[in-house]
């Protein structure tokens, strides 16, 4: 049985069988809602159902809360339909002509970055023409069916490789096995382009970008991009750690500025004390943006982290700083079992 989905406030609309997700209806009709994980981890595609009845699946209680529920939240990703529906859905656009697929890869590079990074290159496929846009991801087919995603973090233009940023797990079964028995030459397996964050390209906003740990790297894939494309739009990052080595790329952020006008950098560490000789900013990158840019109603940020990061950051954005929730893009990320590690 299938029933038909309609969006609010663009009026799109989709058939959604009974048994299917509606994201994943929704994707296989050419239509890119938000969202991340797809497994009920991140929140990035919850969604207001404005009528109609849905199963909510198997979800994460700290993604969809009791709040959320009694609100008519459902996750997209996690949701099947058991009738016709309305949904509300602000960030809606149409799949263009980059087709999804499933390919072979080549380890080219391992560069570990401190303690717990590793900055993974793979050579894609002669053969193979691989299309992506700045900010998707790619996941990794592993033997046992189990997938793990990770976004790109190199410009599309000319890519002839895909750069990946790996930060190691605790008892992740994929991470350590990247950083114990991975080597150059390795042959992997992939699918992609996955994910529906990229930069609106139709706006004028000065851009946020807001990163937390390797939520760094879709942002360096964006920021790349722009100085490849020559975009004049206004970008200001701030970049959170605990600690300064988890800034592990940070050269290349403050090289940014010299090499794309209007880009500024702002590191952030939570953890550094005056003892290490750290005089930048401190406490969460989110809150510096706020000290910062008290009014974001003529902003747009995009936010890269954990869950509990990309959460904190939208109710405070959008609820103190008259940030308009539709100029809120996120791309979250979960270090459970490393099912999702940006």
């Amino acid at each position: 049985m299938s029933f038909q989905v309609t969006l609010q406030p663009s009026g799109l609309h989709f058939e959604a069988g009974s048994e299917d997700t509606i994201l994943a209806s929704a994707l296989a009709k050419g239509l890119l809602l938000p969202y991340s994980c797809r497994d009920g981890a991140c929140g990035v595609c919850k969604s207001k159902i404005v009528s109609g009845h849905v199963d909510q699946g198997r979800y994460s209680e700290s993604t969809l809360t009791a709040a959320d529920r009694d609100a008519g939240m459902a996750l997209l990703c996690c949701a099947t339909p058991r009738s016709d529906l309305v949904i509300e859905v602000r960030q809606v656009s149409r799949a263009g002509d980059i087709p999804v697929k499933k390919l072979p890869c080549r380890v080219q590079k391992l560069t570990r970055i401190g303690a717990d990074v590793i900055v993974l290159e793979i050579k894609l496929p002669a053969s193979e023409k691989f299309q992506f846009v700045a900010g998707q991801y790619i996941d990794f087919l592993l033997a046992d069916g189990k997938r793990r995603s990770f976004s790109i973090a190199n410009a599309p233009t000319g890519a002839d490789h895909l750069e990946l940023h790996i930060r190691l797990v605790p008892g992740g079964q994929f991470t350590t096995h990247v950083f114990e028995k991975l080597k150059e030459k390795d042959i992997l397996r992939f699918e992609g382009p996955l994910g529906s964050f990229r930069l609106r390209e139709d706006s004028v906003r000065p851009v946020i970008l807001l990163a937390g740990g390797t939520g760094f790297a879709p942002i360096k894939s964006i920021v790349e991009n722009a100085i490849a494309t020559g975009l004049k739009r206004p970008m200001t990052l701030y970049w959170g750690s605990r600690d300064l080595t988890g800034l592990y790329q940070f050269d290349v952020a403050r090289d940014w500025e010299a090499r794309l006008p209007g880009f500024q950098f702002v590191p952030v560490l939570s953890d550094a004390p005056a003892s290490d000789g750290w005089t930048g900013r401190g406490g969460f990158a989110h809150h510096a943006l706020m000290a910062d840019l008290p009014d974001l109603s003529g902003h747009e940020v995009y936010a890269c982290g954990s869950p509990a990061m990309i959460e904190a950051a939208r109710a405070d954005l959008t609820g103190r700083c008259g940030l308009p929730p539709e100029a809120f893009l996120a791309d979250a990320f979960s270090y459970s079992n490393d099912a999702r590690a940006a």
